[in-house]
């Protein structure tokens, strides 16, 4: 798990061999393609929250895919 600014998130790495399919990051709104390292990331807990942590199987509609260096800029972006 990671503690940011703008939550708690799972955030698991995707090595180039093990991505597949194609991604469309919304940190810059560009494709990821197939055989590109990335991360997956999904808030950790529901929002305003403080209950128990997502169930990783059952937060799949949350999941983003993000350009490593993406997802580290995400806070100092203006959205």
């Amino acid at each position: 798990m990671e503690e940011a600014a703008d939550g708690d998130w799972v955030v698991r790495r995707i090595t180039g061999a093990a991505s597949g399919k194609t991604y469309r990051c919304p940190g810059c709104d560009q494709e990821i393609l197939p055989g590109t390292p990335h991360l997956v990331t999904w808030p950790a807990y529901p929002r305003d929250s403080d209950l128990d942590p997502w169930d990783t199987e059952s937060a799949a509609d949350r999941r983003r895919h993000w350009h490593a260096s993406c997802w580290s800029a995400r806070v100092h972006r203006r959205w």
